[in-house]
């Protein structure tokens, strides 16, 4: 990491005793590298949680681009009659 920017934070107890435990047990090498896993975890949600907004917007304007809004009660109603009946004859 050439090009590292030290940062001061402050942490509950909890929060470091949890750091200092996966150092102590080995699974990792530092609390700097648990940081940065963590770091690096919220950063990959926080990017998919904006892929997920951006396809959400995409298809509210494809709905609303999709014509005026139909009742969906008559078509369903229609559909459970069809095939409500195959459905008893198998």
């Amino acid at each position: 990491m050439s090009n590292v920017q030290k940062v001061s934070v402050a942490l509950t107890p909890e929060i470091v005793a949890m750091l200092k435990d996966a150092v102590d047990t080995g699974e990792y090498t530092s609390t700097s590298e648990v940081v940065r896993e963590a770091l690096r975890a919220w950063k990959a949600r926080r990017t998919a949680h904006e892929v997920e907004v951006q396809e959400l917007r995409k298809l509210w304007s494809e709905g609303l681009a999709s014509g005026p809004p139909i009742d969906g009660k008559p078509i369903f109603a229609r559909l459970r009659g069809k095939y409500g009946k195959q459905a008893v004859e198998n």
